[in-house]
This record gives C-alpha cells, sequence and structure tokens, in this order.
C-alpha cells in the first residue's frame, strides 16, 4: 500500500555514500575498473589528513566516498575490522542542515555530529549527521556554496586542467563509464522484528511514507524467506528498502548477511541505467561476476510478460542473464552482482525502469533461488 507523500522535510536527492574500507587505494581501483567510476577528490596525508584516506569517484549522479583509516583505533579502521568493507554513511543533499538536523531530532533521531560549516578556497559546506541502523550514519550536507571537486578538504585527482588554480593532486586515468546515472535505491538489512522499527524512524525522522510492503508468504522460496518494506519521499529521488529476515527451512540469506556483516547494515545499492544490457555486458567485460537465475526463468517470463509488446530481445536478456518484470505501471529491467567483497555481504543491482515503480516482484523467487546457490557453495543452506 502506497501512503500519501509529505514535503515536511526537504531531501534533494543522495550526495554520496562513504564507504569504510581496508585499503581507499585499490577499493578506487576497483570501483574505476569493475564500474567505470572516475576518480575526482582525494583526502590524506598529502592535503593535511594525518589519520585517515578518502578516495572519491564519480560516474553520472553518483558519488562514493572510500574512505580507510590510517592508524590503528581510527574508526574506518575499528569498523572495517568488524564489518569487512561496506557503507558507513548514506548522505542526503538538503537546502538547511539545521533545518533537516532539527526536524530528525525532534522525530527521535541521535545526533552524531551537530551542524558545523566547513571550508577551503572553493568555499564552504555545512553538515550534519545522525545515526541509523547498526553503525550506519545519514549525513544532511548543504555545498550550495562550494564549488571544488567534492567537499572541502579534498583536492582534485585526473585530468590536466585546472580547480580554482590547483592543479590536480595526482593525473589519475578516467574511468570509462559504464552508463551508471544515478541510485535508483538502497536496501538494508535488519535482525527479525525490526522492520517496522526503522521504516518508522525513517517516516518520523526524514518524513517519507510507505511505498510497498513484500511479506514472507510473497518473497522467498521453501527454503528461504523474508519480509520487506519500501519508504520513499515521494518523487523517487529517495527509496530506501528495509528487509528482516523470517523464518524458514534454512538460513535466510538476510540472516547470512547479519551474520558476516556482524550488526544492521547497507545489503545492496541499485545503480539505475538507461540501457542495461549495454551497462551489464561492459561491467562482465571488466570482471563483474552477476548472479544467474535457472535457465527455464525465462519460458516463465514468456507466459507473463508481453514480449513482443515491449519490443524486447529476450534471447538477448537471457544471454546476459537479465531479469524483466511488469505491473500494470509499466516495465522494468533487472540484474544482481554476487557479493563485491570476500564476505557475502554488500553487492550491487543495476536497473532500468520504464514507468513502474516495483521492485521486480515476480523475480523474488528467481533470485531467492540464484542467491540460495550461492548460500548453498558457501555451506550456509
Amino acid at each position: 500500500m502506497t501512503e500519501a507523500a509529505t514535503d515536511r522535510q526537504p531531501l534533494l536527492g543522495y550526495h554520496h555514500l562513504r564507504y569504510h574500507v581496508g585499503n581507499a587505494k585499490q577499493a578506487a581501483h576497483y570501483y574505476r575498473t569493475a564500474f567505470g567510476f572516475t576518480p575526482i577528490a582525494y583526502s590524506g596525508p598529502e592535503t593535511g589528513n594525518r589519520e585517515s584516506v578518502s578516495w572519491v569517484l564519480a560516474q553520472g549522479d553518483v558519488r562514493l566516498v572510500l574512505t580507510a583509516g590510517l592508524l590503528p583505533g581510527h574508526l574506518a579502521t575499528d569498523q572495517q575490522h568488524q564489518h569487512g568493507d561496506g557503507v558507513r554513511d548514506i548522505a542526503f543533499a538538503v537546502p538547511d542542515v539545521h533545518a533537516a538536523f532539527d526536524a530528525a531530532l525532534a522525530g527521535g533521531a541521535q545526533a552524531v555530529s551537530e551542524p558545523h560549516e566547513i571550508s577551503d578556497d572553493h568555499g564552504k559546506a555545512e553538515l550534519a549527521s545522525i545515526a541509523g541502523y547498526g553503525d550506519t550514519i545519514h549525513t544532511f550536507v548543504d555545498a550550495s556554496g562550494y564549488s571544488g571537486p567534492f567537499l572541502p578538504g579534498c583536492r582534485a585527482v585526473g585530468g590536466t586542467g585546472t580547480v580554482g588554480g590547483l592543479k590536480p593532486l595526482w593525473t589519475v586515468p578516467p574511468g570509462r563509464g559504464v552508463g551508471i546515472t544515478g541510485i535508483d535505491h538502497i536496501v538494508c538489512n535488519v535482525p527479525l522484528h525490526e522492520m517496522n522499527t526503522w521504516t518508522e524512524f525513517y517516516k518520523r525522522v526524514l518524513g517519507l511514507t510507505q511505498l510497498v510492503h513484500y511479506d514472507d508468504e510473497t518473497v522467498g522460496t521453501q527454503y528461504t524467506s523474508m519480509m520487506s518494506k519500501v519508504v520513499w519521499d515521494g518523487t523517487g529521488k529517495i527509496k530506501l528498502n528495509v528487509n528482516e529476515p523470517a523464518q524458514g527451512k534454512s538460513l535466510s540469506q538476510i540472516q547470512e548477511y547479519l551474520n558476516y556483516y556482524g550488526d544492521s547494515g547497507v545489503q545492496h545499492i541499485a545503480f539505475a541505467t538507461d540501457d542495461i544490457a549495454a551497462t551489464v555486458t561492459q561491467m562482465r567485460d571488466s570482471g563483474v561476476r552477476f548472479m544467474r537465475v535457472p535457465d527455464t526463468y525465462y519460458d516463465e517470463v514468456r507466459e507473463r510478460v508481453d514480449i513482443d509488446a515491449l519490443d524486447l530481445d529476450l534471447a538477448r536478456l537471457a544471454d546476459l542473464g537479465i531479469l524483466l518484470d511488469q505491473d500494470e505501471d509499466g516495465y522494468l529491467l533487472q540484474l544482481f552482482t554476487e557479493p563485491a567483497q570476500d564476505r557475502p555481504t554488500l553487492f550491487y543491482e543495476v536497473i532500468e525502469r520504464h514507468g513502474t515503480r516495483g521492485f521486480g516482484l515476480n523475480n523474488f523467487k528467481a533470485l531467492f533461488q540464484a542467491i540460495e546457490r550461492e548460500q548453498a557453495a558457501r555451506g550456509n543452506l
């Protein structure tokens, strides 16, 4: 059931995602070569930051900040040791940081950092942070008064020109781009009985409303299942999915994530594209591995989707393993990567939408079966 949207708390969109990783330099190389992101900024000892290193990468409207601690005891070092590489901060662009922060606290959020201003020769930005599920936080960012490559404290990298009269710190080859245009949605996993707690949190704190609810009767197989709710801002710029495990015969994929991550956290990030076949082809050519659904999936698709009316090349979709779903509002194409690190935690989705606001409900069973095969290979099913 979709609830009426509210404009109580304006969010302009995602500003960036900050990861805590073990090696920021290597992670930046991975996201450049495998996902086509371009390094645009850097912070570290060379810029006066003696405690951590951050590489900022961009593609379309997406900004990834890959942060590694330089010293034992640094927050990024400790959290990466506990969780493995993962998302620490889902940051939102807002027009007024003080208003966003005050509204969040009034809704019951806990402060991580009070509103404060940072600046350098390119201008200033204002930030404030609140706590979310697990060790995840949310930072409100107003960078409307900043003209640098990312945020104050970072130096530009890549290219041969100048930014604000300063040459780039290093010349770094750009990513070739794979057609990623933005973030479609972000999915988190929380323990049993906490899904409602966190969806209600986002309603109170960010003014989001419920878009859809999937129960364990809808999502699962004979072995495992889960429950999920999606909250959004009413425009589609912000969509946050909250999953919790459900009782089943075997270990739920959600519980497996919680076991390996050690807490609630971001399970996957869905990148939007206008041409999923081209995006997936380029990512696969760069070594990204995707989950495979059973071959019988495409026989079933022919029975429930009017392929001819959509003018789709089902043979090409099948060759690439791309999933297809349709509802009364339109259709979508989607595909999921295998985990991006050794722990079976964070992975990615590539999604191409045409009208629909759904999340591929009719693909859930095939996706679960693909994930269960991976779980079985790890001895966790």
